[in-house]
């Protein structure tokens, strides 16, 4: 498929919290700037049913290009696939460290590692608390080989009002690391009397 729009790899692993990946898929979709390319793991599947209470189908339909993620043939599974990179929202500890460790057995992690030794911007929204010395060591090694760890740490600067608010701040963090513009939250720019 051509396309005149950047490409960016959006996978949803079986963590807790599949909202983040939903918000990101929705933002990006809304944006129109860059071109989906979507893995959904097979506990996120079913995470998706569990906790956000939508049909995975329906979270698939967000994204413009949908890859099966046992499929390790597909696109994304080749560093020659250009792409702006890889964001896992959420990243599960098994995903951290299918990545950490390179061992690749399914789409998901076969795409984030692809991403890794082409040097593009690989982001895990790691989502686990509280975290283990076996965690903090898998987030050592995929941060020395390159990628980003973004907790999903709530942000209270911009005045969240709701659990969405809270869940969009997250998404915009992961759009900053690729550069994509958006309106997801406001943005510290200084005291305010709302702060004082």
């Amino acid at each position: 498929m051509t396309t005149t729009r950047p490409r960016l790899v959006v996978g949803i692993s079986g963590s807790s919290a599949p909202q983040y990946g939903i918000a990101l898929l929705e933002a990006l979709r809304e944006l129109g700037t860059v071109e989906t390319h979507l893995v959904v793991s097979a506990g996120a599947r079913r995470t998706i049913e569990l906790e956000a209470r939508r049909d995975p189908g329906e979270v698939c339909a967000l994204a413009d290009v949908v890859h099966d993620s046992r499929d390790l043939a597909a696109a994304v599974s080749s560093g020659s696939f250009p792409t702006l990179g890889m964001a896992v929202a959420p990243c599960s500890m098994k995903t951290l460290a299918a990545v950490a460790h390179g061992h690749t057995d399914d789409l998901l992690s076969r795409a984030a590692d692809v991403t890794l030794k082409e040097r593009r911007r690989l982001v895990l929204v790691a989502r686990e608390t509280p975290l283990s010395l076996v965690h903090l060591r898998n987030m050592t090694a995929v941060t020395e080989a390159g990628a980003v760890v973004l907790p999903p740490v709530p942000g209270f600067y911009s005045g969240p009002r709701t659990i969405d608010d809270l869940i969009h701040h997250i998404a915009g963090k992961v759009l900053d690391q690729f550069g994509i513009e958006h309106d997801l939250f406001r943005r510290w720019t200084g005291p305010t009397r709302e702060f004082s």
